[in-house]
């Protein structure tokens, strides 16, 4: 049966002693520490003589219970001695709870914070982009440490393994935009129109941009986690170690097939979604699926495809750099991998639009609007 931890008060000739007894150790002293809390009279001596084995925690309640009343500790062993002296060399008077400023000084203090890291940020990818461009330079002089191989199987990954995602996503695409663009349409009886709205945002933008989305949550995230794993487990600096630039070995391959694929995989996208928009138009609108399709090829101008060819390759090298950029940050702890994954799709698609629509002013300004 347990031992618990017990108290008495005697009083002779006005002095109050709380005489303790029983073990003072974390398993006894559970009902001692409240009944001690509740004592409000005035105790002069605190006598542990009686008392069994004590531990820190034993010590501690006694010493809290000691500053509290003013009394003095006496009949302690030499093992409290030591015990009452180290508890007491720990005592702190620091707030419990940490100073907290006003809310207009965290503020400003967080975006300044945010403002140096985001200026870190672009050093570090400007760096990063630069270290690129030598590696690219170094295997132009030396071809045959180019790894043909490698980019191979990352165009298979970014491209052809992703044709059925992409092409569902564009086909769902073509269909909700023919449809909701027919019944719109429809109210000034200017629904043959539909194919024109279908064949010119499909291949001038939606095609290309939603792709690229697809293509930062699929491959970029892919990219980050695999560098970041190799960085955390050290293989990337066994890589140096034996003379493999890691820059060559990992970061151009993955560039190059994002850069080589992303305008192929574009292009699919805006096929299948014209489809999904010529499926809705003989279902809905009556215009026949192959007129609708021979319909585009008149509506649509050329320089709509061009526009989104030369946006393919460039919203490729944002994606990949910023996967195989955040993979490569990676340090610490295999949490920094997932944190470091989001980064990398978070910035591809934010970066991704941006230059959507810088390019949209652009090509309007040129004339092909």
């Amino acid at each position: 049966m347990r031992e618990w931890a017990e108290y008495t008060i005697e009083e002779a000739g006005g002095r109050a002693t709380v005489i303790i007894t029983g073990p003072l150790v974390v398993s006894s002293i559970g009902k001692l520490d409240p009944e001690l809390r509740g004592i409000t009279d005035s105790i002069q001596a605190i006598d542990i003589s009686e008392a069994g084995p004590i531990d820190t925690v034993g010590a501690w309640i006694v010493f809290r219970f000691s500053q509290r009343t003013g009394a003095d500790i006496v009949g302690a062993s030499e093992q409290a001695e030591v015990l009452l002296d180290a508890v007491e060399s720990a005592e702190s008077d620091a707030e419990v709870s940490p100073y907290r400023r006003q809310t207009l000084g965290r503020v400003t203090e967080h975006v300044g914070t945010k403002v140096i890291e985001f200026m870190g940020g672009v050093r570090s990818s400007v760096a990063f982009l630069g270290a690129i461009l030598i590696a690219m330079a170094s295997l132009a002089i030396h071809p045959r440490r180019f790894r043909v191989k490698a980019l191979v199987r990352q165009m298979e990954l970014v491209g052809v393994s992703s044709l059925p995602i992409i092409g569902l996503m564009s086909f769902l695409i073509g269909i909700v935009i023919a449809q909701q663009g027919a019944v719109q349409l429809q109210q000034f009886g200017a629904e043959t129109l539909t194919v024109n709205l279908v064949g010119r945002i499909t291949m001038r933008e939606l095609g290309v941009l939603m792709t690229a989305i697809m293509v930062a949550g699929r491959s970029g995230s892919a990219f980050a986690a695999q560098i970041g794993t190799m960085k955390l487990t050290e293989e990337i600096d066994a890589m140096r170690t034996i003379g493999v630039s890691p820059m060559e070995a990992l970061v151009i391959p993955r560039i190059l097939a994002a850069v080589l694929m992303m305008p192929l995989l574009g292009f699919y996208a805006s096929c299948i979604a014209i489809i999904g928009g010529a499926v809705i138009g003989d279902v809905m609108l009556g215009i026949p699926f192959w007129t609708f399709l021979a319909r585009v090829q008149e509506v649509v101008p050329t320089y709509d495809f061009w526009v989104g060819m030369v946006k393919a390759p460039v919203f490729g090298l944002i994606v990949a750099m910023a996967g195989c950029y955040q993979g490569m940050q990676v340090s610490g702890n295999a949490e920094e991998v997932g944190l470091r994954t989001t980064a990398a799709v978070v910035q591809a698609i934010f970066m991704v639009i941006v230059l959507d629509a810088f390019f949209a002013v652009f090509f309007t300004e040129i004339g092909w609007a």
